[in-house]
């Protein structure tokens, strides 16, 4: 262990003493990655136990992502990613908390770095079937499994799944459920995928942040939650974009959230507002009368838009928009 290291571990521990651990047996499998193309980093996660995004799965973009499970230490979050901010690496980190810690044949701990180093612990005396797999840029690892095959096949289901950090963590943990999971069921599950270097603003580097507190098919709810997620991400660049006065960018946002949930009607309705300022009247008219019949106040909505500069003050417009026979300014 370097200096530096046993100095941060040092430092460490009043806080590990002030904050006793909770020892929560969050018997579980999950999933630690960065992605080597966007730099992005995530942890996912399910367990039969209530609420496991609470405890298991930290991740700060720009720094690393930490799943810590077994009996939950969840200093191991907070400290590990302290320790990668200040340039240790996810193996010198992990290193170092274990050697601090009283207990770590009782946990189980993965965690990947910025550049994409990883290090993962699973300790003697975590409930079997239990171990992890350390992959390119990625670890899987689980414990209190049915099976001693589900590790390696998330790691395969990893290594061989399509699409973006999100999408390939999610058939990690399918491949893990397929296998027979967790001996006790299932209740909970969790995502988080952040950006590969820190802006400052949390709110914009956290691309996913899902949780699923309590559910019969957590994950089936997750992929759900994802690609409500993936569409709400697209609503949020048409918002941008009008604040840009960028029609077009905004109608191929809307549109494309639209496509992903279209019996949203909150999608629905952004998308027609997005053809109405290209002049694509026409088009946007059945798609309005889709969300009044779901809700008329999306009728009323229309009619408050103008004075936000998202629609003309056109009574003859917001008439046909609308479907009344005049709109009295």
């Amino acid at each position: 262990m370097s200096r530096l290291v046993a100095c941060l571990v040092l430092l460490a521990l009043p806080a590990l003493a002030a904050e006793p651990a909770p020892r929560r047996p969050v018997h579980t499998y999950s999933i630690v990655a960065r992605d080597p193309v966007t730099g992005e980093l995530g942890v996912a996660v399910q367990s039969h136990w209530f609420s496991v995004g609470a405890t298991v799965p930290w991740a700060e973009a720009g720094v690393g992502a930490v799943a810590t499970q077994s009996f939950v230490d969840p200093s191991y979050g907070r400290l590990g990613l302290e320790m990668m901010r200040a340039g240790r690496s996810a193996q010198e980190s992990l290193a170092g908390l274990l050697a601090a810690d009283g207990a770590p044949g009782v946990r189980q701990v993965a965690m990947v770095d910025a550049q994409g180093r990883v290090a993962a612990h699973t300790g003697d005396r975590c409930i079997v079937a239990a171990g992890h797999v350390v992959g390119e840029g990625f670890s899987v690892q689980a414990n209190m499994m049915e099976r001693d095959t589900v590790w390696p096949a998330m790691a395969k289901a990893f290594r061989e799944a399509k699409g973006d950090l999100a999408e390939r963590m999610l058939a990690a943990l399918e491949a893990a459920e397929a296998q027979g999971g967790d001996i006790r069921g299932r209740q909970s599950a969790a995502l988080v995928v952040v950006s590969a270097k820190s802006t400052g603003r949390p709110w914009v580097d956290r691309r996913f942040d899902l949780r699923v507190d309590d559910h019969a098919q957590p994950l089936v709810e997750l992929r759900r939650l994802l690609t409500l997620q993936r569409a709400y991400n697209a609503m949020n660049e048409g918002d941008l974009a009008l604040e840009r006065k960028d029609t077009d960018g905004a109608l191929a946002a809307y549109g494309a959230a639209e496509k992903l949930v279209p019996d949203n009607a909150e999608m629905v309705f952004w998308h027609a507002i997005s053809l109405v300022g290209v002049g694509r009247v026409d088009e946007a008219v059945p798609l309005l009368q889709r969300t009044y019949k779901a809700d008329p106040r999306w009728r009323e909505l229309v009619l408050r838009l103008p004075r936000a500069g998202l629609l003309p003050d056109d009574p003859k417009l917001l008439a046909r928009l609308t479907g009344a026979k005049a709109v009295k300014k």
